[in-house]
């Protein structure tokens, strides 16, 4: 069997080295055919080529290496299956009809909810305890193809969005062996997703990991656990998130946490702060929330939002508390 491996960051790497592990032939060939993967970057002042894990991963192994899945067809590269696992581009019909098999794609939802380019980010976000992974067939259509294989995996109260994707590509690795020799025998009966059901989620820009500051209206303190002043009950308490479709939720301490935990590594929800209220300019600073966690306030019977660690633009990370020591002044308006 020969495969085509579709993919771009380390973290789908656990995937390729499974794949080309498990299917490897008695003789010790490679079962990857090829890699399709992002072009190469360019970092830095002297611009130098920066290429997707995936791309090292197969010039080491001396697997043909494509940017573009047109040429697949171009150099009639032969493979029973495509896989992708974080490729993050569209793939066309013809591409996809190129192999007997089709093109099988792990997407971290129970499809057809959250389609799209966010779905971890999208169930850390709503508060889910767990999330669903989808193995299908694609089509020329997002995320919408016949079903091959459904599991769950537990949301754990201190998942961001790194950690979550790192278990559940090792999951997807281990589920996608046993699943495709099965699939190829054709003992399993794929499904179609049930459109009714279908919720929509955007690839994440910079600007959709801010967090309006009269959200965050802390009491600013010694003490880093800090929460939202009962003036916010004048506020219109709807907040829109813009990588979900059609979804807003009311700020609260735990909805802001587990929108700091969605947001990390990347884009890292962020604010924007007066260091020294007194002057007659705002001089509003970005201030990024690296990390929070929920505490029980019993006089108040209710959670509190507790910063860990921030960073202010153009400074190094520290914690709430060194934060506030340096600037005591600080606030969130």
């Amino acid at each position: 069997m020969k495969l085509v491996f579709f993919g771009t960051p380390e973290y789908a790497l656990p995937v390729l080295e499974s794949l080309n592990k498990t299917f490897r032939t008695k003789m010790g060939g490679l079962p990857i055919a090829a890699v399709v993967t992002q072009n190469p970057k360019t970092v830095g002042r002297k611009q130098t080529l920066e290429y997707s894990p995936v791309d090292q991963w197969a010039h080491k192994k001396k697997v043909p290496i494509y940017y573009d899945p047109e040429n697949i067809i171009r150099d009639n590269i032969s493979a029973d299956l495509g896989v992708i696992a974080s490729y993050g581009k569209i793939i066309s019909k013809q591409v996809i009809t190129h192999f007997p098999y089709g093109i099988l794609n792990i997407h971290f939802s129970l499809l057809p909810e959250f389609r799209g380019a966010a779905p971890v980010e999208a169930a850390i976000v709503t508060g889910k305890k767990e999330i669903g992974v989808t193995i299908f067939k694609i089509d020329d259509k997002l995320d919408h193809g016949l079903i091959i294989s459904q599991f769950k995996e537990e949301i754990r109260d201190d998942d961001n969005s790194q950690m979550l994707k790192i278990r559940l590509f090792q999951r997807s690795a281990e589920v996608l062996t046993t699943l495709i020799p099965a699939y190829l025998r054709g003992i399993i009966t794929p499904r179609k997703q049930d459109e009714k059901k279908a919720s929509f989620t955007y690839q994440i820009k910079k600007d959709d990991a801010f967090i309006p500051p009269e959200y965050l209206d802390f009491v600013l303190g010694s003490d880093p656990c800090t929460r939202l002043k009962s003036k916010n009950k004048g506020l219109t308490l709807e907040w829109k998130i813009p990588f979900i479709k059609d979804y807003s939720l009311v700020p609260s301490a735990n909805s802001l946490e587990h929108f700091i935990r969605a947001m990390y590594p990347w884009p890292i929800a962020w604010t924007q702060i007066q260091l020294n209220p007194k002057l007659k300019t705002k001089n509003l600073k970005r201030l990024k929330i690296l990390k929070a966690h929920i505490e029980q306030d019993l006089s108040l019977k209710s959670s509190v939002l507790c910063l860990d660690s921030v960073q202010l633009e153009g400074k190094f990370p520290v914690s709430w508390k060194q934060f506030f020591e340096g600037y005591p002044e600080a606030k969130f308006i």
